[in-house]
């Protein structure tokens, strides 16, 4: 994979999670307005849409974002994996010269 390819897994992720939360915090809102939903306490509502939004979105993520997560988890292990392996190398190179 390219690096522009793995770079692009964690901000499609990233967005993909803004997007759900997006999505929540505005069908809240409209049920919200519709009465569906109380209007929180004063002028909390706001508030009250934001933490709903969140507790909605956490749990949703995680179900639809599942593959998009497990894409940009192997970009951070390919990574590590890399860096492991200049160190190592970097390690031999020192033994070498002594």
């Amino acid at each position: 994979m390219s690096a522009a390819a793995k770079t692009s897994a964690t901000i499609r992720y990233t967005l993909m999670r803004i997007g759900v939360f997006v999505g929540c915090f505005f069908a809240l809102w409209g049920l919200v307005y519709l009465g569906v939903l109380p209007r929180g306490l004063g002028d909390s509502n706001l508030l009250w849409v934001l933490v709903l939004a969140t507790v909605i979105s956490a749990p949703l993520s995680f179900v639809l974002l599942r593959n998009q997560r497990e894409a940009m988890s192997q970009q951070i292990v390919d990574k590590v994996d890399q860096a492991k392996a200049r160190l190592e190398a970097n390690r031999n190179q020192e033994d070498g010269a002594v």
